[in-house]
């Protein structure tokens, strides 16, 4: 359904589709950035089309905007990262638009100017949008005034300005390919339907339970050492099993890589050493605190009086980076003022701390705030004139009424207008000077730069201790030198590589075999996986390195077994890789699956052992002997295939609820995912009677309903086989 946001001062109107979070900003001097722009190439493409770069240059123009504004509302800064994320929820939306509108067309959707208009004022059993009713409100009578939003939708038609009528177009566009979707989705709905066997179904996999007693051989217990596998048994197994439906992958390359950390030697951490050993020194005896910090901290953080209050890790008040490790709590604490304490480990940062003070008064107080921003002179007046008058009249009786009907904090105002356990530096100046130095039962007005408060000194504690610190924070690093020798080392690493692959022609055995030489020195190698639809790198702390990857993967002349030119600088890593899988859809290489295959095969190999062991034995205790384990109790429902002392067994589960297996009955050797069972059936209890199936239909239909939209957009876009190019053409790949 659309989303139409707040208008401010009439001028523009924002627009929103739930599901896809896009809103639509109309305004005077639209944000024009272009976004990604490409010379050759497609963006990506639908059904062998290429996807409109203006349809989607659009999306990314709306959700940066969108996002953007969030981010500086919160105080967060919008990182590369959060632009990448933009731009993700910028192509969704677009494909989204692209491929509905082909449905759209297909079956001749189409809104009717008395549809798109009942649609946007709530009538003839149109819900009004919350957005519009929040938009155009009466703030006399609370209630939708629909002679405002008439009085809007005129003067955008009236207008001459060509960004007012290309947006009110474009804003109308949107509100009826909003009412198409929820229309189209309707239909869809009135397709869902549960039969009453699927009901029943549902009601028996729920409400039927088995009590059952086990003897599990679990293939965890033979060790790869007390039973191994062969190459040839690997393959063997592969060629067996490679076109079963569990197999089949999708079309992609991965890429195997294990990293070289940089991190300092033990030279390194020598050095280190003398220089803090400098820097105490210096501490101890500098009288200039603040400008010692500024010459010798990484974290350039110094404030005289109590803003410097630090607070142990964990403590539910901690402000981030003012704290210290809970386990020096009792240190700090009794520390004497002028005392350094450190060098200690923080975070992975090393920090040396002068106590300088400590704060020893947490307050409680409430508070009515007169709401008067700093530089209105004519609401400062007034809100004076008010707070003035109210703080002759206010008592202790009295003041959690006049918070209700007075007070402008919403922070507070739900609670009675009390603040409690504060600390001084947590409030602005004037507050928490009242609150530490007037007596308890004082009833006084301060001026901050929010208003007047009136303010009641309820309690004051001084039973708390926590230190007022100056800090000097340093991080040890990995010297030019060390750094060096560290890339002197992978190069090293990858030129021994590159020589041992060469005497493999087999694909298979080159991967298998870099996997080897990775965990010989050291190291543990590992995958990342990409999907052609739309190749994405995680798990990289640098675009750049993603990108190396990506490009590794996918340039024209890659092939399995190619190793990168040269280790790809990661942040404080040096990455080692090769290309290890170029998969088409369908059943496996068996470069792709070589380790599940084999973890496969050696459970069958176990599994077969363990068959053997059992032979022809159905009793329990005499069995349990045998594997030397023991006789496991459970109750089971087919609903829930997964066998408490076992593990998820679907297989297993439906094997005890086919019928075949009575009460006091004991099965076979059945062969589970997680090891061979042997299941005596102590009980059946039948799940009660009934003679409707109404809840169950209903909980069913709803799951249905409610995932549908998600669910038909997943099934247009894998049918119109989307695929995203951005990442490559970012890095000059086309494709």
């Amino acid at each position: 359904m659309a989303i139409i946001g707040k208008i401010r001062d009439q001028r523009y109107l924002l627009v929103g589709i739930t599901g896809l979070a896009l809103l639509v900003f109309i305004l005077t001097g639209l944000f024009d950035k272009l976004g990604t722009s490409v010379d050759r190439g497609t963006l990506g493409t639908i059904d062998g089309e290429a996807v409109d770069t203006a349809v989607y240059n659009s999306k990314l123009r709306q959700f940066e905007m969108s996002d953007r504004q969030q981010f500086q509302q919160q105080q967060r800064e919008y990182t590369d990262r959060d632009a990448e994320q933009t731009a993700d929820k910028a192509w969704s939306a677009a494909v989204d638009e692209i491929v509905l509108k082909r449905e759209f067309d297909a079956l001749g959707l189409a809104v009717s100017e008395k549809e798109f208009t009942a649609f946007l004022y709530g009538e003839e059993g149109f819900a009004l949008l919350p957005e519009i009713q929040q938009a155009f409100t009466d703030p006399n009578t609370g209630q939708f005034n629909a002679s405002q939003l008439d009085k809007y939708i005129q003067d955008q038609e009236k207008s001459t300005d060509p960004t007012a009528i290309e947006g009110w177009k474009k804003t109308k566009e949107i509100i009826r390919n909003n009412r198409m979707q929820e229309k189209y989705f309707q239909y869809l709905g009135q397709g869902a339907y549960v039969t009453k066997l699927e009901a029943k179904n549902d009601y028996l996999a729920k409400n039927e339970s088995k009590s059952v007693s086990f003897v599990m051989g679990a293939y965890r217990d033979i060790t790869d050492e007390q039973m191994k596998i062969s190459d040839k048994e690997v393959r063997a197994f592969y060629d067996k099993n490679k076109d079963k439906a569990k197999y089949q992958v999708m079309a992609g390359r991965d890429v195997k890589y294990f990293d070289v950390t940089i991190q300092p030697s033990k030279s390194d951490s020598s050095a280190f050493k003398k220089e803090l050993d400098v820097i105490k020194k210096g501490f101890a005896a500098s009288t200039n605190d603040s400008l010692f910090i500024l010459q010798n901290s990484e974290f350039k953080i110094y404030a005289s009086g109590h803003m410097m209050t630090y607070r142990p890790e964990g403590d539910a008040k901690a402000r981030e980076g003012m704290t210290y490790p809970a386990g020096m709590d009792t240190v700090f604490k009794t520390a004497s003022i002028g005392q350094l304490v450190g060098p200690y480990d923080d975070k992975g940062k090393t920090r040396i701390a002068k106590v300088m003070d400590f704060n020893t008064t947490v307050c409680k107080v409430r508070h009515i705030l007169i709401s008067a921003q700093k530089g209105d002179t004519k609401k400062i007046a007034s809100a004076k004139k008010l707070a003035d008058s109210l703080v002759k009249v206010v008592n202790k009786t009295n003041f959690e009424e006049f918070v209700k009907k007075y007070s402008e904090d919403p922070g507070s105002k739900d609670k009675g207008g009390v603040y409690e356990d504060f600390m001084d530096y947590e409030m602005v100046t004037p507050f928490s000077k009242f609150s530490t130095d007037k007596p308890v039962g004082t009833i006084g007005v301060v001026q901050t730069d929010f208003g007047f408060h009136i303010i009641e000194v309820l309690d004051r504690k001084n039973d708390v201790k926590f230190p007022v610190l100056a800090v000097v924070e340093k991080t040890l690093l990995a010297s030019p030198e060390t750094k060096l020798s560290l890339k002197d080392k992978a190069y090293m690493l990858l030129t021994k590589i590159d020589r041992e692959l060469s005497h493999k022609s087999d694909i298979t055995d080159k991967i298998i075999l870099f996997d080897t030489i990775a965990r010989r020195e050291g190291f543990y190698s590992r995958p990342v996986r990409m999907f052609d639809e739309s190749p994405k790198v995680q798990g990289f702390t640098t675009k750049m390195a993603a990108q190396s990857i990506l490009e590794m993967a996918y340039k024209d002349e890659a092939k399995i077994g190619d190793l990168c030119s040269s280790p790809i600088q990661d942040d404080n890593r040096l990455i080692i890789a090769i290309v290890s899988s170029i998969r088409e859809k369908g059943a496996p290489a068996l470069v792709d699956v070589y380790e599940r295959m084999r973890t496969d095969a050696l459970n069958e190999k176990k599994a077969n052992a363990i068959v053997k062991k059992i032979g022809s034995v159905t009793n329990l205790e005499v069995l349990a002997k045998k594997l030397k384990t023991d006789v496991k109790q459970a109750e089971l429902t087919f609903a829930s295939p997964s066998i408490q002392g076992g593990g998820y067994e679907p297989e297993v589960v439906g094997a005890l609820f086919s019928g075949k297996l009575k009460d006091k009955a004991s099965s076979k050797a059945i062969i589970g995912q997680t090891g061979v069972y042997v299941i005596r059936l102590n009980k059946t209890v039948k799940a009660p009677a009934t003679t409707t199936y109404d809840a169950e239909k209903m909980q069913m239909l709803g799951q249905i309903k409610s995932s549908m939209a998600n669910s038909a957009r997943q099934a247009l876009q894998k049918k119109l086989n989307v695929m995203d190019n951005r990442a490559l053409l970012e890095i000059g790949i086309v494709r």
